[in-house]
């Protein structure tokens, strides 16, 4: 009997790296279910290759041509369509794995349900613990379901810790938490030019394949930012215990310090396939295709502290998870509104700091009591970003 897997974004770089490996391990795992937001080609093609038992479509109308591709194809996949869809299979009886490769808020509701189905999710979606942290983290505890993070960070972390890390890093002799970042694209420019970055270039990563919204946080440094929130509720501890790292190289993953004076650090080539197997083979590891890493070449490892003015993005989310309860819910809908802009080239790179700081001043933190307040401040936040927009006042 093969572990059923179901992969939400299965045609973005972590479904494609998870589908990858999958497929040198088929004794093992099998695909259940296949998940895009509108692109037909490309999930009509994964369809083809592995004919899992479902497919989603996010958008009604692709969903509708990928049936009919389908069943001209003579496959059995059954297509559905909408965001309900994808909660139906991430908490199906017969998944065992969840991989939450959605980007952005719109993965939050299927991750939820897998985690309340009691499922192995294993998470490449930070949102959902930046926005409702505490609500994930209460509703794996409650399902006994099991959290792996797939973020490169976040698995290192998870690698140098020992098993009972859940009682509490104090207890497992546990100082800080040090997550490491490339610094992006712009790590070395001068300040002053950043205003005239193009899409292009900040997408341009200097070492990870990563998709343009996440590419365009990691030259923000948004994205480090979303790690150290996310990386408080996984490991239950706090921004101050969590030190940010510019480590050009992106060969250390991430490390934990230890009251010792040790440092545990997980070193490896720059390939997602890494925490992807880590995740689905834990606690025992298979191959994953990924080239041995060799010191040789690397011949040395480079560690700078990060320049606040350089990337405001990072002080931002610190603050937002300082103010807890909805501040991250809504740094994070404003990130999402500015960087979109910016992608479509409404805004300068540089405005998106500016309009995730105004959302921030102009809708009031909440506490995070229930779903429906954090996607409504979620709500809340977009539309203020959307307002500055129209205004001009980036």
């Amino acid at each position: 009997m093969t572990t059923a897997v179901t992969i939400l974004g299965s045609t973005g770089t972590i479904g494609v790296n998870t589908l990858d490996v999958i497929a040198r391990h088929p004794e093992r795992f099998s695909v259940f279910a296949l998940s895009a937001n509108t692109n037909v080609e490309g999930l009509f093609a994964q369809c083809q290759t592995w004919d899992p038992p479902y497919a989603v479509m996010v958008d009604e109308q692709a969903a509708s041509q990928l049936a009919s591709r389908c069943r001209a194809a003579g496959l059995e996949t059954e297509v559905l369509a909408g965001h309900a869809a994808l909660s139906t299979v991430s908490a199906h009886a017969k998944v065992d794995y969840v991989m939450a490769g959605i980007v952005g808020a719109a993965g939050l509701l299927p991750n939820l349900a897998a985690a309340r189905a009691g499922k192995r999710v294993m998470l490449a979606n930070k949102e959902s613990l930046v926005m409702s942290g505490q609500l994930f983290m209460d509703a794996v505890r409650e399902s006994n379901a099991e959290l792996l993070p797939i973020d490169s960070e976040h698995n290192a972390v998870f690698q140098c810790l020992p098993a009972q890390f859940g009682d509490g890093l104090p207890r497992v002799g546990v100082e800080r938490i040090l997550l490491t970042a490339s610094g992006g694209p712009f790590r070395s420019w001068p300040i002053e030019q950043l205003q005239g970055v193009t899409p292009s270039q900040a997408c341009a990563h200097p070492n990870w394949v990563m998709g343009r919204k996440i590419s365009v946080d990691s030259a923000t440094m948004m994205n480090k930012g979303l790690e150290v929130i996310e990386a408080c509720w996984l490991f239950g501890t706090t921004p101050a215990q969590i030190e940010v790292v510019i480590h050009p190289q992106s060969v250390i993953h991430s490390m934990v310090q230890y009251v010792d004076g040790s440092v545990l650090a997980q070193l490896g080539n720059p390939d997602m396939r890494t925490p992807i197997a880590y995740a689905l083979a834990w606690p025992e590891r298979c191959a994953a295709g990924v080239e041995r890493l060799d010191l040789f070449s690397v011949r040395h490892l480079d560690f700078e502290e990060p320049d606040y003015d350089r990337f405001p993005c990072l002080r931002l989310a610190r603050d937002a998870m300082t103010v807890g309860g909805t501040a991250p819910a809504i740094l994070n809908a404003a990130n999402e509104v500015a960087v979109a802009a910016f992608l479509d080239e409404q805004i300068a790179f540089t405005a998106i700091p500016r309009l995730v700081g105004h959302a921030l001043d102009q809708v009031t933190a909440r506490a995070a009591v229930d779903l429906e307040t954090i996607l409504a401040d979620d709500q809340g936040a977009r539309e203020c970003v959307q307002r500055a927009l129209a205004e001009g006042a980036h």
